[in-house]
């Protein structure tokens, strides 16, 4: 058989040489990378079992937990500890919002956490390096106030409403969320050694016993004016305090 020799045959033999020297399928195109590394101030050698995770999360809903995108472990006992986080870029949604956490762990025991929010594939400059704070020596085993979940104690100086439970769980993602007695509400949270702010905050709208909804308010309009946070040595309560020191309110570990 002879090979008519014309623009048209040329340019259909290129098209079909073309398309067989493409990837097969959108797996491949699917796979994507960041990288940057995790630090922190203090110049301590890690314990040798020490692990660094980093995590890719989604955190568009205020009211919820982050989801994990992603994750990887770097072992090693110094640092910068440089990273790689591969993710599905078909996991990832354009208008929600995403960011990194960082933490270092020695077995169950958690020794550096970052606290504030690094946010990346936004469309500008990826937040890749991460800068985390000590939440703990080596050998405690609970991580330090606030992380974690707790129960409203007092409230103004007055022990909180029987029957009713205001709770407050604090993230090292940057994320907090409780329930008011009444509602739920979440919003973020910056924590710089003992400073703290707590900031856009939202709730649901239910109705309730005006009793419930007058403790609901004053807990979450206490919240917008938090400062410090302290941990009570001898309670182990978790008290908020204002800008002047004042307690505003306190919290029991859950």
């Amino acid at each position: 058989m002879r090979l008519i020799d014309s623009p048209i045959s040329r340019r259909a033999l290129a098209g079909l040489l073309l398309a067989s020297a493409m990837p097969a399928g959108p797996a491949l195109a699917a796979a994507r990378s960041l990288r940057g590394s995790v630090v922190y101030r203090e110049r301590v050698v890690l314990p040798p079992g020490a692990v660094v995770e980093v995590r890719l999360l989604d955190v568009s809903l205020a009211d919820a937990p982050a989801r994990t995108i992603a994750e990887t472990r770097v072992y090693g006992r110094r640092l910068p500890a440089h990273w790689v986080l591969r993710y599905d870029t078909r996991q990832i949604e354009p208008r929600h919002s995403y960011a990194l956490q960082a933490r270092i762990l020695d077995g169950d025991r958690l020794l550096f956490v970052t606290t504030e929010r690094h946010s990346v594939l936004a469309g500008g400059r990826d937040a890749t390096t991460l800068r985390m704070e000590r939440v703990g020596r080596p050998e405690q085993a609970p991580p330090a106030a606030p992380f974690g979940n707790w129960r409203l104690a007092q409230l103004g100086g007055t022990a909180a409403q029987a029957g009713t439970e205001s709770t407050l769980d604090v993230s090292a993602d940057g994320k907090v969320s409780g329930r008011g007695g009444c509602n739920g509400f979440g919003g973020s949270i910056t924590v710089r050694g003992q400073a703290i702010r707590f900031s856009r905050l939202v709730s649901t709208m239910m109705a309730c016993t005006p009793e419930v909804m007058s403790q609901e308010r004053r807990l979450l309009d206490g919240l917008g004016t938090v400062r410090r946070w302290e941990l009570q040595p001898d309670s182990g309560l978790l008290a908020l305090l204002d800008g002047r020191g004042r307690t505003i309110m306190t919290f029991a570990r859950k």
